[in-house]
């Protein structure tokens, strides 16, 4: 996909890796981008291509408004998330269903509510903003990668499903990224803009997988091995 002159969408467009996404669009020639959020009055307008629109992953009506609002995306990028650093056992038992809810629920119905959408713009392309805790939990952080690893397998099953409108589903892998949402986190970070970068770069190529940094693809590499050995690495890291 090509994406100068295309129209993109970006959920979570107002900081961190959304807010990257929208600024390395924009450097790469797209011809406009919604800039969604929960609170789109919050979303810096620095160029008169981004458009600010609201929507809200566990509000089924703002999705299907953003959905009838933004009719010409091509590109839709599902970056919106939370943290709630719950953790299965004793942790809140909400707290654990809102990281469900956000991540599989909610990117599950922003797909939804565009899949026609890309087909009748030619198919385009869905990018999901997924993690290395796609495949590994951590202590502290088991809502998350349960979530994540959801959304990962759900990835995988919307690109079967959307290949014969031709529209490529291309999930996103990273350790940690220098945002708002690490910033407890005392643990090498990378650049976000990183991220919307490999993940454009992807997007052209054609790529489904795309594994940004190191931490991403040792993970990726491990998972042929006995578990056992890598998590006895994890807890001496």
């Amino acid at each position: 996909m090509d994406i100068t002159g295309s129209v993109a969408l970006v959920t979570g467009a107002n900081r961190g890796i959304g807010r990257r996404f929208v600024d390395e669009l924009l450097a790469r020639g797209a011809a406009k981008v919604y800039a969604a959020a929960r609170r789109p009055e919050t979303v810096e307008v620095t160029d008169p291509r981004i458009e600010p629109l609201r929507l809200d992953l566990l509000d089924a009506g703002s999705v299907a408004e953003a959905a009838a609002g933004a009719g010409d995306t091509a590109l839709l990028v599902n970056n919106a998330g939370v943290a709630t650093r719950a953790g299965l056992v004793t942790g809140d038992m909400d707290a654990i269903r809102l990281e469900i809810d956000t991540h599989f629920f909610g990117t599950l119905g922003v797909i939804r509510a565009f899949a026609p959408v890309l087909a009748a713009n030619g198919g385009g392309a869905v990018v999901n903003v997924l993690s290395a805790l796609s495949w590994f939990a951590h202590d502290g952080a088991g809502a998350y990668s349960a979530a994540k690893a959801a959304e990962w397998n759900m990835t995988n099953g919307v690109r079967l499903e959307l290949a014969g409108q031709g529209t490529l589903v291309q999930g996103v892998h990273l350790g940690s990224a220098d945002t708002d949402m690490m910033a407890g986190y005392d643990v090498p970070k990378i650049d976000p803009a990183d991220v919307a970068r490999a993940a454009l770069d992807g997007v052209r190529t054609g790529a489904i997988e795309v594994l940004v940094d190191d931490v991403s693809r040792h993970v990726k590499a491990a998972l042929a091995g006995d578990p056992a050995a890598f998590y006895a690495g994890l807890s001496a890291a």
